[in-house]
């Protein structure tokens, strides 16, 4: 048997005429279509409805098995029109009664209905697709549904639509800039707005600021103590940068001539090494935090705050002994001191986490002989 399948995904029938769907069989469908034809002619599932009682009656005529109903979906959007003409599909195909195979001949009105086709083809074999057009506006609707469906696209609008608006914003805004007595700037402003934007499409540098942005947002909402340490971290180095340019400036001022790079560098790290140790060891602590309260924290992540303090003491003693500020002692000290905490820290976690380890070990080996026994 086939089954003249005519689709209506927006639901036009229902909506405008108040059948109730799917409507099965030649009088009720021709029914349906005369009723939508009254309420309104201009309606192009009319003539969807009229193709398929024409197909059905030329097959009827050569005495086939052939059947025609009408299934439609609703206005809720694709998806969901699609479920529901899946299942009113499924409602034509059980009220067949026929021992026969039975496949489908799918007549629409354009792209947007076409949509559904996979949805059919999964419930029953399709032997062709009728597409009815009114023959004055040919291809209209499918170039309407085509653009609907790339503005509808958050990739492509963006695509599209944003560089086409910053051009189109170029001669209004000039307008204004020649008003102003300032067209350089503002052709300018505009200028590099197209093309950070361009860039950044390129890089793909939205995606990555986007995932960033959600990261940040479960990690507020999920109470990790790192966000807030990133913060105070961040601050902290700003404070630094700051504080190593007041010692680099107060180092010129003393200075009787110029001031070498190496001596520069020096005072930079001089003024700034203890802020961003600080920065250093509130990332590292909010880090361990988080381990600590997920069930993942080893023992030897508690080596990174002392891992900075070492590097810190180095650092300092280098960039004193530079500007004079200590002597050859208090830097082989100081030297000897960062070096000592490095590696003590990193032999004492590594004692702790092998004896844990081995305790745990003979616990587990411990409830086995248990559970043997």
């Amino acid at each position: 048997m086939l089954l003249v399948l005519c689709v209506d995904l927006d639901d036009d029938l229902g909506r405008k005429t108040g059948f109730s769907t799917p409507v099965i069989g030649r009088d009720p469908v021709e029914e349906a279509g005369v009723a939508l034809a009254t309420a309104d002619p201009e309606d192009s599932d009319v003539n969807v409805i009229f193709q398929g009682l024409h197909i059905y009656d030329d097959l009827d005529a050569r005495d086939e098995s052939v059947e025609v109903a009408v299934v439609t979906g609703n206005d809720e959007g694709d998806v969901n029109a699609n479920r529901e003409v899946g299942d009113e599909v499924d409602t034509v195909l059980a009220s067949l009664s026929t021992s026969e195979d039975v496949t489908t001949l799918v007549v629409t009105d354009g792209a947007q209905d076409e949509s559904v086709i996979p949805i059919i083809r999964s419930r029953v074999p399709i032997d062709g697709v009728r597409r009815v057009v009114v023959r004055q506006a040919q291809n209209l609707e499918s170039m309407y549904y085509t653009i609907k469906q790339v503005l509808d696209d958050p990739e492509t609008r963006g695509t599209i639509l944003i560089p086409l608006g910053i051009l189109l914003l170029i001669y209004p805004l000039a307008l204004i800039g020649s008003a102003l007595e300032m067209p350089g700037f503002v052709l300018g402003t505009t200028s590099a707005l197209l093309g950070f934007y361009l860039i950044s499409r390129g890089l793909g540098l939205g995606e990555r600021l986007d995932a960033a942005v959600e990261r940040a947002r479960r990690s507020l909402y999920a109470g990790r103590t790192t966000l807030l340490a990133y913060v105070v971290a961040a601050a902290l180095f700003v404070l630094g940068g700051v504080s190593g340019m007041n010692t680099l400036e107060s180092v010129q001022a003393d200075a009787t001539g110029d001031v070498g790079v190496p001596v520069m560098i020096a005072a930079l790290v001089y003024g700034s090494v203890q802020w961003i140790a600080a920065a250093g060891v509130t990332t590292s602590l909010g880090q361990i935090t988080d381990e600590y309260i997920a069930g993942t924290l080893e023992w030897r992540y508690l080596n990174a705050p002392f891992y900075v303090l070492s590097i810190a003491i180095v650092l300092y003693a280098v960039s004193a002994f530079f500007l004079d500020e200590a002597g050859i002692a208090f830097l082989a000290a100081a030297l000897t001191a960062g070096t000592l905490l490095g590696i003590v820290s990193t032999l004492a976690f590594a004692i702790v986490e092998s004896r844990l380890s081995g305790a745990k070990g003979e616990q587990e080996e411990r409830a086995k002989a248990d559970r043997t026994h």
